[in-house]
């Protein structure tokens, strides 16, 4: 579910703070007792009603309870989210050698949407930042959103895209 939800954000989730009609959301109490909307994507609207509608539990208690019927404790969730990028690495091994946590789904939310030409200010309200500096960092992240940039500034009787060198100087190169 890549909405930019924080762990706290997202154990606390109840079904009553969930919309998933026109215009779906779910409502959440963040950091600093601050509410707000956070959209959610067809996919993650398909996912869950299923869900619900399955559980068919209190609409006060958790989306994702634990064994207990509790909220998920954000220890848990972090559990949660090493066990199945481990279980991923198998299909994905490049995923071994790197540090996937929790926040990792955050950064990975804002990186989608600024690749979708989402502006920053959005960013920044979606994923709750009061500042808009706490976010321009995904701006130096993006390699490719700094192509494209550059792309756009193709000096006049060029060829647009990546320079690719000829064979030999490739060769050349190589035998230095």
């Amino acid at each position: 579910m890549q909405t930019g939800l924080r762990v706290s954000e997202l154990t606390a989730v109840r079904n009553a703070d969930i919309a998933l009609g026109r215009g779906a959301h779910v409502q959440v109490l963040g950091k600093g007792r601050k509410e707000r909307a956070v959209p959610l994507s067809s996919h993650t609207v398909a996912a869950l009603r299923p869900w619900l509608s399955e559980r068919s539990g209190d609409p006060r208690g958790p989306v994702f309870p634990g064994p207990g019927g509790h909220r998920l404790s954000r220890d848990t969730v972090r559990k949660l989210v090493i066990k199945h990028a481990r279980s991923a690495a198998a299909d994905c091994p490049s995923l071994a050698a790197k540090k996937i946590g929790v926040h990792t789904l955050r950064h990975t939310c804002a990186m989608t949407l600024l690749r979708s030409g989402v502006d920053l200010a959005t960013i920044a309200l979606w994923l709750g930042h009061e500042d808009l500096r706490t976010v321009r960092i995904y701006l130096h992240a993006d390699l490719q959103l700094k192509e494209r940039a550059l792309a756009r500034t193709t000096p006049p009787n060029t060829t647009p895209g990546r320079y690719r060198p000829p064979d030999p100087v490739l060769a050349f190169l190589e035998s230095l």
